[in-house]
């Protein structure tokens, strides 16, 4: 019934434009151009589901992406910080504990809402869908993120942007022909052509990094601590287009999964392992080397996130004989374990919002090549595997949100290599 009304609307407001001081027996070089329908005064009030009518494929990729689930409502590692930090996402009015202002961190996480100061996420779906179509369709151009004169306070998701009240288009045409979904035979319908909203090209925004930036630039603590930086790591390495990994072309058009630290299969693709080992007289030498893909740091993003490599050497019979750890590295081999630590006042690890410092920041640089060496017992050994897993939580965090489901605990498998000892 949905697609009934936009077909019956489309073709209710369509005229054709009048096609004055055209020579005799010229034609257009295409069909007569449709006047669309308005967004409306609040065009980011506008629910995903809007899209989903005619862009299913592309609808059903967002509703599993993380933006998607950018929310309190959805996301339970951010909905453990901001109950901690802020309150309630489902109560009116909610203020940073510490600062008693608005909660910056729903400027990017629920920016519909911030748009209109709101904290009551389960208000309206444009809320409570996180970055949704609009959010990004409606992003007219870039401020940048960092401000204009030093000392300045950082301009942080929607603050970073110019905002449009129409549809922004990446394919850079004002009237984007789309297949739209064909009424069943004999209904008499017609199927239209165009897009039925105002749209206006804006590939260099759309297709551009900054697109990303407003929220994935850089985002300080309270105390001035950076804490995502991937901007700045992403500016570093000369690579400026977010869109070539995150949003790669499937069957004509962006995927829209855009896959993070969420993703195995992205998560795998950012690091290659080799594992190389030699015998001598009674040891084992295992060389390991980790190449960083990407543009920016991995893991990058949130500070709680890390990288972890585990060498263990098997018998015969598949038993282990000997680990580089037995619980986690970061108490019994901290050399192995790749994240950035943040410092309280007196210098011991903190949480992201308490942090006063950075520490030391053993993640992978961009494109770095990272070689680390073991020695292990020989003895009965057969078997030699290096296995390099990937966390959303750092130990600590896993320890304290304890509402945190199991699933978004467990670790996944970025990288395995194994060699035979002869």
């Amino acid at each position: 019934m949905r697609f009934f009304a936009v077909v019956l609307l489309l073709l209710a407001t369509s005229t054709v434009i009048a096609e004055v001081g055209k020579p005799p027996g010229t034609t257009l070089p295409f069909p007569p151009i449709p006047r669309a329908m308005s967004l409306g005064p609040n065009p980011h009030h506008l629910s995903a589901e809007a899209c989903r009518e005619c862009h299913q494929e592309i609808y059903n990729q967002w509703a599993g992406s993380m933006h998607a689930k950018s929310t309190a409502l959805k996301d339970p590692i951010h909905e453990a910080f901001y109950r901690s930090e802020v309150g309630d996402p489902r109560r009116e009015g909610e203020r940073h504990n510490r600062s008693g202002t608005y909660p910056v961190c729903l400027k990017c996480h629920a920016p519909n809402a911030a748009r209109d100061g709101k904290t009551k996420l389960d208000a309206m779906p444009a809320y409570s869908e996180g970055v949704n179509c609009l959010t990004c369709h409606l992003i007219k151009g870039y401020k940048g993120v960092l401000p204009d004169e030093p000392g300045g306070r950082l301009r942080l998701g929607i603050d970073a942007y110019e905002w449009s009240d129409i549809l922004q288009s990446p394919t850079g045409k004002i009237f984007a022909q789309i297949d739209f979904p064909k009424p069943p035979p004999g209904s008499g319908a017609a199927t239209p052509s165009f897009h039925p909203f105002a749209m206006e090209g804006n590939a260099a925004m759309l297709r551009s990094p900054q697109l990303c930036l407003g929220c994935h630039e850089r985002r300080n603590n309270p105390h001035g601590v950076p804490l995502c930086n991937t901007g700045e790591e992403f500016r570093d390495s000369n690579h400026f287009n977010c869109q070539q990994c995150h949003m790669p072309v499937n069957h004509g058009f962006a995927d829209h999964s855009m896959g993070g630290g969420h993703s195995p299969e992205m998560l795998r693709r950012g690091v290659v392992m080799t594992l190389a080992i030699n015998r001598e007289e009674g040891e084992i030498q295992a060389e390991v080397v980790l190449q960083n893909t990407l543009p920016h740091n991995m893991p990058t993003g949130a500070p709680f996130r890390n990288l972890y490599l585990q060498i263990t050497a098997f018998d015969r019979n598949g038993m282990r004989l000997w680990q580089n750890y037995r619980h986690h590295p970061l108490r019994e081999d901290p050399d192995s374990l790749f994240m950035l630590t943040l410092l309280d006042k007196e210098g011991k690890p903190s949480a992201p919002p308490q942090a006063v410092a950075q520490g030391s920041d053993t993640r992978l640089a961009p494109h770095e090549r990272r070689i680390l060496n073991y020695t292990l017992p020989a003895t009965n050994v057969a078997m030699v595997r290096a296995d390099l897993y990937y966390d959303l939580l750092s130990l600590p965090l896993k320890e304290r949100f304890t509402a945190v489901p199991q699933e978004l605990k467990q670790p996944t498998l970025v990288a395995r290599s194994e060699k035979l000892v002869e």
